[in-house]
C-alpha cells in the first residue's frame, strides 16, 4: 500500500491519528473532521522562473484547462533539466499527443513514443502512473528510452490528473480508473502499427494497482505485466484501524472532494538523490496536495481487492522494487510474486533504492533498472 497514503492519517496534530480516536465516536470523529473540507494548499514559489511563471503555476489546478495552460507554459524548461532522462534521451523518437473522450464524455490526454522512422516496432508497452503524477514529465524521459529500444510506448493521464478532465486528485471509482484505461488502450492497441504485436502493461506505484486491475479485468489481454514499486497490498504496520477506516468511509460519503488535513511533506522518501528531488516542482501539474477522502477509500479498496486476488495474476511478471522504499512496502512485492500463478515471475530488488527508481536515483541506476525493463521485454519478444 502507498504510505505516502496511509500516514497522512497519523499526524502530528491530532486531527487525523488513529491512535487517539480509538474510544471515541465516529459522530465525534465526523465533527472534528468536518473543517477539513475547506483547507486548501498554496504551491510555494519555484526558483528561477519569471515571475509570470510562477503566478501560472500558483494558480488553482483543480480542472484540466488550467492545468493544460500550466503545463504549456513549462513545458520549455523539462528540455532544459538537468536530469539524465532528458539530457541523454534518445534522438529521433517520434512522439504524438492527442486526446480521445471515454464513455464518461470526459477528454482523456494520450501520448505515444515511438523509435525513429524506420525502425522495427518490436512491441507495445501502455503505461499507468502513479498517483498524483502524470505521463508529460519524467516518463517522458523513460519512455523515450524505452522507446529507443525498438518499443512503441503509450500511456495516458488518469481522469482528476495531469492533463485530463476531472477534478485533481479525485478518484471517485477505482475501478472506473482501470475501465479508462482498458478503453484507450483498446484503442491505441487498434493502431496500425501495433497489429499482431506482443502487448505488455507497465505500471508505476498506484499505476502498479491499476495495471493489476487492469490484467484482473481482461487476464488474455496481455503478454505481460511490468509493475515498479507496485502498490498492491496494505502493510500490517500502516494499515488504519476499523475505526478510522469506518470514519473516512463515512466522511467520503458526506464530504467525498475534501481534502485530508494537515499536508505532509513526503517528497524525501521518494527521491534518492536531492538534486533530482529539487527538479519535482517544475513538474507543476503534478497533484501533491492532501489526499482526497473519496480518494482515499478508493485506493485503500482497491489494495483490499487486489490482495485477494493476487492467486489470479496469470501473465509473465516482472516487478522492480527498491529495497529501501518507504512509500510502497518492498515486502508487498514479494508477497505479490510468491503467491502469483503466473509461471514466468522475476522480482528484482534494488539496494538502497528508494520509491523512484525510474526517475529519482543516481543516472547509473536509473538507468540500470530501465535496461533490467529493456532486456526483460527482449527475452519475450525474441523468436522462440
Amino acid at each position: 500500500m502507498d504510505r505516502a497514503l496511509t500516514s497522512r492519517f497519523d499526524t502530528a496534530s491530532s486531527t487525523l491519528s488513529p491512535f487517539r480516536f480509538r474510544h471515541r465516536s465516529s459522530l465525534a470523529i465526523t465533527r472534528r473532521l468536518a473543517p477539513a473540507a475547506i483547507v486548501c494548499a498554496k504551491r510555494s514559489p519555484i526558483d528561477g522562473v519569471s515571475d509570470e511563471l510562477n503566478l501560472i503555476a500558483s494558480q488553482n489546478l483543480d480542472q484540466a484547462p488550467a492545468r493544460r495552460l500550466a503545463r504549456s507554459a513549462f513545458v520549455d524548461f523539462q528540455l532544459q533539466l538537468d536530469h539524465c532522462l532528458f539530457k541523454e534521451a534518445p534522438i529521433g523518437i517520434r512522439t504524438e499527443e492527442w486526446y480521445e473522450r471515454n464513455w464518461k464524455g470526459e477528454e482523456i490526454f494520450c501520448k505515444s513514443w515511438l523509435p525513429k522512422s524506420g525502425d522495427e516496432i518490436k512491441a507495445s508497452v501502455c503505461f499507468c502512473h502513479g498517483y498524483g503524477s502524470t505521463c508529460t514529465f519524467f516518463f517522458d524521459g523513460i519512455a523515450k528510452q524505452i522507446a529507443g529500444s525498438g518499443y512503441g510506448v503509450y500511456a495516458v493521464d488518469h481522469p482528476g490528473f495531469g492533463l485530463s478532465d476531472g477534478l485533481h486528485g479525485h478518484i471517485p471509482s477505482f475501478d472506473d480508473l482501470a475501465g479508462n484505461c482498458i478503453e484507450q488502450f483498446s484503442k491505441m492497441k487498434g493502431r496500425p502499427e501495433l497489429r499482431n504485436l506482443p502487448r505488455f502493461l507497465l505500471g508505476q506505484s498506484m499505476g502498479g494497482a491499476v495495471a493489476l486491475k487492469i490484467h484482473l479485468k481482461e487476464p488474455q489481454a496481455w503478454d505481460g505485466l511490468i509493475l515498479v514499486a507496485p502498490m498492491c497490498k496494505i502493510s500490517e504496520d500502516v494499515k488504519p484501524s476499523p475505526l478510522v477506516l469506518k470514519t473516512l468511509i463515512l466522511m467520503s460519503t458526506l464530504f467525498p472532494k475534501a481534502k485530508l488535513f494537515p499536508k505532509k511533506d513526503l517528497s524525501e522518501l521518494f527521491f534518492r538523490d536531492p538534486s533530482k528531488r529539487k527538479l519535482c516542482e517544475y513538474d507543476v501539474i503534478c497533484y501533491d496536495d492532501q489526499t482526497r477522502l473519496k480518494t482515499a477509500v478508493e485506493l485503500l479498496n482497491a489494495t483490499r481487492d487486489i490482495e485477494m486476488q493476487v492467486d489470479k495474476v496469470s501473465l509473465p511478471l516482472l516487478i522492480l522494487h527498491g529495497d529501501a522504499d518507504k512509500v510502497t512496502d518492498p515486502t508487498v512485492s514479494k508477497f505479490l510474486h510468491d503467491n502469483a500463478i503466473s509461471q514466468d515471475k522475476t522480482l528484482k530488488l534494488y539496494p538502497g533504492g528508494y520509491h523512484c527508481i525510474l526517475e529519482g536515483d543516481t543516472d547509473e541506476n536509473i538507468f540500470t533498472v530501465i535496461n533490467d525493463i529493456v532486456a526483460w521485454l527482449d527475452a519475450r519478444v525474441a523468436p522462440k
